[in-house]
């Protein structure tokens, strides 16, 4: 199946409550009005996409209507250009070393987001383009021991090395060896962190002592730090977000999950309020499910039919 279709199927709760529900109050041929313009700003601020851009996105509904009779598909199609403008410059891929020494990305998020079968689809989708590309992780993730074995079994599915402690090792000296490991191989190295509540302070705390190891040991910060966001979680994965970037300087975020939620439309308010970049995005459990994001791809999926 090509992307933009697993993509379509993965959008269809999102697509369902919120395209499908505003073109319904379009679509009936008569008159748009204010309360025609204000049932589709709750169904936006349903679809998290958040009030303030909401508001902003019906404001320009209102004033096409205000100048002009428009049809159904001339508003939505406002809409359609509304949402892709707010969504420029969302976009980054990977920053991949070329200098012959190791990229170091380490990723983030509360348990369970996905986050280490992410780093495993990452992973996997690196190794097929470049099979000869050296990849590590480091399964820093100490206080679960069910953390550790999953990070080894998805390693060796991937052909990557494991570094591993013992359960409730030091997380900072697991990821100093792996530093270490990645000396002479170069390639990547993924950090596997534990599944932190971003309200914890020492568990933050922690989290900001592995980067400070990184920045020690290579003299540079991590090339990537990157959360994974259950896209489930709506307007309660930009509080965490938020803390997360506090804590380590966040460089990116992806978004997985999105097939299992009708609040696909929180990529909007992510972007608008933290101006984090959106890498990647998981509308399914396979390695093909997980891809770059792409703006233009996600609101024409958005708005198919």
């Amino acid at each position: 199946m090509a992307w933009i279709d697993r993509l379509k199927n993965g959008l269809k709760r999102t697509r369902s409550g919120l395209t499908e529900s505003i073109g319904q109050v379009l679509g009936h041929g008569g008159k748009i009005g204010a309360a025609e313009l204000e049932e589709i700003e709750e169904i936006l601020i349903a679809g998290d996409v958040g009030a303030g851009v909401a508001m902003e996105l019906v404001e320009e509904l209102a004033e096409l209507v205000r100048h002009s009779c428009p049809s159904g598909e001339e508003l939505i199609s406002t809409l359609k250009k509304g949402i892709k403008e707010r969504l420029s410059g969302c976009e980054r891929s990977l920053a991949l070393r070329n200098d012959g020494k190791t990229t170091v990305i380490l990723v983030t998020g509360v348990n369970g987001s996905g986050k280490t079968t992410t780093i495993a689809k990452l992973a996997a989708h690196l190794h097929d383009r470049d099979p000869s590309l050296p990849i590590t992780m480091a399964a820093a993730d100490t206080f679960r021991a069910a953390a550790i074995e999953q990070l080894g079994v998805w390693a060796e599915r991937v052909g990557a090395d494991l570094v591993k402690h013992r359960i409730g090792a030091d997380p900072s000296a697991v990821v100093f060896d792996a530093l270490e490991h990645t000396r002479r191989l170069g390639g990547l190295l993924f950090i596997d962190t534990a599944g932190r509540l971003q309200t914890k302070h020492n568990l933050m705390e922690e989290l900001r002592k592995v980067e400070r190891t990184v920045e020690k040991r290579l003299g540079r910060k991590s090339d990537e730090r990157l959360l994974v966001l259950d896209a489930t979680t709506g307007q309660n994965g930009i509080s965490q977000a938020s803390h997360f970037h506090e804590a380590i300087n966040l460089t990116g975020i992806i978004l997985t999950k999105v097939d299992g939620t009708a609040k696909g439309g929180v990529v909007l308010p992510i972007w608008e309020e933290l101006k984090l970049p959106l890498m990647y995005i998981g509308v399914g459990e396979s390695k093909e499910d997980l891809h770059e994001f792409s703006a233009d791809q996600f609101v024409e999926a958005l708005f198919s039919t």
